[in-house]
């Protein structure tokens, strides 16, 4: 009788050196191990790189630091920018989007009828309404993104305002010194 791991079939292919660098296709080409060697080093290198510490809400204590990140403490928003950005997706990109999506479709229609009965025209056909289901969706995401940075713009200004009410409510020591 033999011992268990003698019972066990064989893989085809067993792995000579499993501690080694394999191929990533699995030829056991030497330019694929030999690249597959190299993405090992460069990622040790760069793991090398990193800092080994992170430090979350620190200014680095140099003089002058304020807030989390060493900036100047506070969120910076431009509604005004915003706005912009919003308006011209309105009156620039909407209606160009839209007209460059126009203007593919009468040609594409012609072409389609004069190829009618050949497989191009089937081609074609599927083609442009494949074109058109991502024109429709092209405008669903820049409208979407209208619609946010008009919000961004709201929201920021209430939660602004809200932050800047709570704090005045507040009484202090100080609180009447500054008439």
């Amino acid at each position: 009788m033999r011992p268990a791991d003698e019972r066990r079939p064989r893989a085809a292919h067993p792995d000579p050196a499993p501690n080694t660098a394999r191929s990533l296709t699995g030829t056991g080409r030497t330019g694929d191990v030999m690249a597959w060697q190299e993405w090992e080093q460069l990622k040790a290198e760069a793991a090398e790189r990193q800092p080994t510490q992170m430090q979350l809400n620190g200014a680095g204590g140099g003089a002058g630091a304020q807030g989390g990140g060493g900036g100047a403490g506070v969120l910076g928003s431009v509604p005004a920018a915003k706005k912009k950005a919003a308006n011209t997706i309105e009156t620039t990109l909407e209606p160009g989007t839209r007209k460059a999506a126009d203007v593919a479709d009468e040609p594409t229609a012609a072409a389609v009828r004069s190829f009618a009965g050949w497989d191009t025209a089937v081609g074609l056909k599927k083609a442009h309404e494949k074109w058109d289901d991502q024109v429709k969706r092209l405008m669903g995401r820049l409208s979407s993104h209208k619609v946010g940075l008009r919000g961004a713009v709201s929201t920021l200004t209430g939660t602004d305002a809200t932050a800047g009410l709570t704090v005045r409510s507040v009484p202090s020591g100080l609180s009447g010194l500054d008439r």
